[in-house]
C-alpha cells in the first residue's frame, strides 16, 4: 500500500471561488492567478478550475508556454514581466501579455521595437505603478513618462494601468491604507488612457465598501481562488471553499504516562496519562516544522492538537479524548473541516505558504 498521505484538489471549489470573485467585482474581468504551480494545486488542475476566468496570470515564462501547450487560448499575463531582451521574441511567439515595471524593460522594448514593429507584433502591456508597496513599479511622478515611452513604440498595443495593494485587508493600516494607495494611483495616472487593474484578493473582497474609490476593469485574485483568506475575515465568512484538503492516517499509537516526553528534543512532556497518535505527515511533505503545541488537527472528524515536534516524515497528536482512534484512523491536516488559515495562524505563517510548500512526494488526486 502507498503511504497514506494524500492531497485532494477540489475543482468544483475553485469554480465556486471564481464565482465569488465575479459577485464581488461584477463589472470587472478576472485574471486567475496561477503562480507557484497554481499555489501548489497544480498548473493543469488550476487551469481547468479557472476555465471561466478571462485570463490567467503567473510569473514563470516556461509555465506560460505550458499553458498555451495545454490549450489555453485566452490571455496570459506575466505578472513580473520579462527578464531580458530575448524574452520578447518568446512572448511574441506565444501571444503573452506582460507587466512593465522598470526602465530596463522599457529599454529592451525600445531596442526590439524596429524588428517587432516590422513584423506587426503588438504587445498588450500592464504598466505598473509603485503606490507605496515598494517592490515593483514606477513611482507616481514617473508614471506618465513611462507611459509616454510605451505609447511611442510600434510594438505596443493596449496599455493597462496597474498597481498592487500592500494592506487591502486592513482598512485602518497606520502606514499605508488602501485609500492612500488609490489616491496615489489616481494622481499618477491622471489623464492617461487605458484599463485599470488594481485589486488583489483583498481588494476584490473589499470592492463593495470601496465602490466610490476603487475602479477596476481587471482584478487579479490569487489566494481567494484557492479557498484561503488574505486577512480581515475567515475564508468561510467570505463564502470561499477550500480547494485543497491534505489528509493522512494514524500509523501508530503510544500510551504514555505523566512525565513521558514525545518527539525530538523532548519538547512536549505529558502532564498525565495520555494516548498519542503518530500521523504519516512531516515537514518533508510540506507541513510546517515550526508548528507549535496545540496546532489543530482532525482525527476521525474530531478536533485535537499537535504534541511534540514535527519531524521529517511524522507528527504526533493527542488522542486521549478520542478513545476509538487507532491505526488507520483518518486525519485531516487542513482543508475540508479544518481551514488551512487556522493551521497557518497557529504555526505563525499564512495559508499561502502551506499551499505552496506541498511536497512533490505527496500524491495528489481530484475530488
Amino acid at each position: 500500500m502507498p503511504r497514506p498521505i494524500l492531497a485532494t484538489i477540489h475543482i468544483a471549489s475553485m469554480q465556486h471561488n471564481l464565482a465569488v470573485v465575479r459577485a464581488c467585482a461584477p463589472g470587472a474581468k478576472a485574471w486567475g492567478v496561477l503562480k507557484a504551480n497554481g499555489y501548489g494545486h497544480g498548473l493543469e488542475r488550476a487551469m481547468r478550475g479557472f476555465a471561466d476566468a478571462d485570463g490567467l496570470a503567473l510569473v514563470e515564462l516556461d509555465n506560460a508556454i505550458r499553458l498555451r501547450e495545454l490549450g489555453w487560448k485566452k490571455p496570459i499575463l506575466l505578472l513580473e514581466g520579462f527578464f531580458g531582451f530575448e524574452d520578447l521574441h518568446t512572448m511574441a511567439g506565444y501571444t503573452l501579455q506582460s507587466a512593465v515595471h522598470c526602465n530596463e524593460q522599457l529599454a529592451w522594448l525600445e531596442a526590439a521595437d524596429a524588428d517587432l514593429g516590422e513584423r506587426g507584433i503588438k504587445f498588450d502591456l500592464h504598466l505598473k505603478m509603485n503606490t507605496g508597496m515598494n517592490r515593483l513599479g514606477f513611482k507616481p511622478e514617473a508614471f506618465a513618462a513611462a507611459h509616454a515611452r510605451l505609447v511611442a513604440l510600434a510594438c505596443v498595443g493596449n496599455i493597462t494601468l496597474m498597481t498592487h495593494f500592500a494592506n487591502a485587508d486592513d482598512a485602518e493600516h497606520p502606514l499605508l491604507p488602501i485609500a492612500e494607495q488609490i489616491r496615489r494611483f489616481e494622481a499618477g495616472a491622471a489623464g492617461l488612457p487605458g484599463m485599470r487593474s488594481l485589486s488583489n484578493s483583498a481588494g476584490v473582497l473589499r470592492q463593495g465598501e470601496l465602490e466610490d474609490l476603487l475602479r477596476n476593469d481587471w482584478v487579479r485574485p490569487g489566494i481567494m481562488l484557492y479557498g484561503g483568506t488574505p486577512g480581515g475575515k475567515s475564508a468561510a465568512e467570505y463564502g470561499l471553499r477550500p480547494a485543497m484538503t491534505l489528509t493522512s492516517e494514524i500509523i501508530g499509537v503510544q500510551d504514555i504516562a505523566a512525565g513521558d516526553a514525545v518527539g525530538y528534543g523532548s519538547r512536549f512532556t505529558a502532564d498525565g496519562a495520555m494516548r498519542v497518535g503518530v500521523v504519516a505527515c512531516g515537514y518533508a511533505d510540506g507541513y510546517p516544522r515550526h508548528a507549535p503545541l496545540d496546532t489543530p488537527v482532525l482525527v476521525d472528524g474530531v478536533r485535537t492538537r499537535l504534541v511534540g515536534r514535527v519531524s521529517m516524515d511524522m507528527l504526533t497528536v493527542d488522542l486521549t479524548h478520542i478513545p476509538a482512534a487507532t491505526v488507520g484512523s483518518k486525519v485531516v491536516l487542513w482543508g475540508e473541516g479544518l481551514p488551512i488559515d487556522e493551521v497557518a495562524t497557529a504555526a505563525g505563517t499564512i495559508g499561502y505558504e502551506l499551499m505552496c510548500a506541498l511536497a512533490p512526494r505527496v500524491a495528489v488526486v481530484e475530488g
